[in-house]
């Protein structure tokens, strides 16, 4: 993506997932937002935007971090929501055996010490791959890959979801049920 589509993401995320209230827009309990007051907002603090920039960098984003509703009226963030109003009410799902966790090495000992907690955000973010959890850790620092055991945790009575874009969605992962390996 260019710098202005990078850049034009990064503002998305943050109105779309941590603070519609920098442009006081209002996003609905499942975290859609009008796209017209999306627009007309971001233009009101100095962050014009078209439509069809708006749709390229949903389109083009390698995350798949945004969706735009069936009508193409509304838009939202798939996952990653720090908003406690915000529940983007996905069905539960029955995960893969066994889900990934990137994390920076220097917080594996406090994972050990306490599990695998959403910080800020709604959900702990989980990966069906090896691959795409070494790319999330290495987002942080040195990568480590951590093993969840999802069936284990959903036969004691954990509940997983799944976003638009494959991210695996937990509340906590207790340490019983993480392989540090």
């Amino acid at each position: 993506m260019t710098d202005h589509l990078v850049n034009t993401s990064k503002f998305l995320s943050l109105i779309l997932r941590h603070a519609p209230e920098k442009i006081g827009l209002t996003l609905d309990a499942q975290g859609w937002a009008d796209i017209g007051q999306l627009l007309a907002l971001a233009a009101q603090h100095g962050r014009r935007l078209s439509r069809e920039q708006l749709d390229e960098v949903v389109a083009r984003d390698s995350k798949t971090r945004y969706a735009i509703s069936a009508d193409g009226f509304r838009i939202r963030a798939n996952q990653g929501h720090t908003l406690a109003a915000v529940d983007i009410a996905l069905p539960p799902a029955t995960p893969p055996a066994t889900l990934y966790h990137g994390t920076a090495s220097r917080f594996v000992e406090a994972i050990r010490a306490g599990g695998l907690l959403p910080g800020s955000r709604n959900h702990v973010h989980l990966s069906s791959s090896r691959e795409t959890a070494v790319a999330v850790g290495a987002r942080h620092g040195k990568p480590v890959v951590l093993t969840v055991d999802a069936a284990a945790m959903r036969a004691q009575g954990h509940a997983f979801y799944v976003s638009d874009n494959g991210v695996w969605l937990t509340q906590v992962v207790p340490v019983a049920f993480i392989g540090f390996s």
